[in-house]
């Protein structure tokens, strides 16, 4: 049993060219794994890459999650729910609070032969790399790029933490950036542990620790730069020792924990 899936209208047109409009074509399908299936949570979860050519020959990527019984359990859904069906609602929940995220063109589930089939595609992220990319290049990029993705992976973390949302596997492979002729572009992915928090700042710490603990390139200047960002400040106050000692404090509680 499946109920009707959830179809972007601008995907549509592209899914209907390729017959590709219904769950159980998208689940058939022979396409290219970015990588190796990932058995965990009793169940498995495979992605690939998905190459579809539009009316003008012109071809549009996109990426196919099909996971069967990878499930996460929590009070709400006791008995599990299937990743991508979080991670789905998470992205919806970023559109409504316009945080820059994934396009999501399709999302679907079923049960079949006892088994919570789902299904995500998403868009590529066209011109994007993850910040962990751009740390590879670090020094061969000139200052004002470097002082543009700063400021943008600090301008969107801000906004997501405004909005009261933590994303809580804020690894610098999880922002992706583009450069753009007047700025920098700057998106989320992996949101599948997202969630609202309103009454503490205890996931926006654990964010910006779980950022600054795993960016390696930056400089403690460049690293100051962002919490400047982040906060909306020009320079080193009160507040921004806090938050700098709050950050530092609980990296070194993890450190010391490794």
């Amino acid at each position: 049993m499946s109920s009707a899936p959830f179809i972007a209208v601008n995907a549509e047109a592209i899914l209907r060219r390729h017959g590709l409009t219904s769950f159980a074509a998208l689940w058939d399908l022979d396409a290219e794994l970015v990588d190796e299936p990932n058995r965990a949570r009793g169940g498995i979860s495979r992605v690939s890459r998905l190459r579809l050519a539009d009316e003008q020959g012109q071809e549009q990527v996109f990426y196919l999650k099909r996971q069967s019984n990878y499930l996460i359990r929590t009070l709400r859904h006791p008995l599990g729910q299937s990743t991508v069906a979080r991670e789905f609602q998470n992205i919806k929940t970023c559109a409504r609070l316009c945080i820059p995220a994934l396009d999501v063109a399709f999302f679907g589930e079923r049960r079949q032969n006892g088994e919570l089939q789902a299904i995500l595609l998403t868009r590529d992220l066209e011109g994007y790399a993850p910040l962990d990319y751009w740390y590879q290049r670090w020094d061969e990029l000139d200052y004002r790029l470097r002082q543009n993705m700063i400021s943008a992976s600090a301008a969107l973390v801000a906004r997501l933490h405004a909005s009261k949302a933590v994303h809580f596997s804020l690894y610098p492979k999880h922002v992706f950036l583009k450069p753009l002729p007047d700025g920098m572009g700057a998106r989320f992915i992996d949101l599948e542990k997202l969630r609202l928090q309103h009454f503490s700042r205890g996931g926006f710490q654990r964010d910006l620790d779980a950022l600054n603990r795993r960016s390696k390139e930056p400089s403690r200047t460049q690293r100051l730069r962002f919490l400047l960002s982040y906060l909306g400040k020009e320079r080193v106050d009160a507040e921004v020792r806090r938050w700098v000692a709050r950050v530092l404090k609980r990296s070194a509680r993890k450190n010391k924990g490794r």
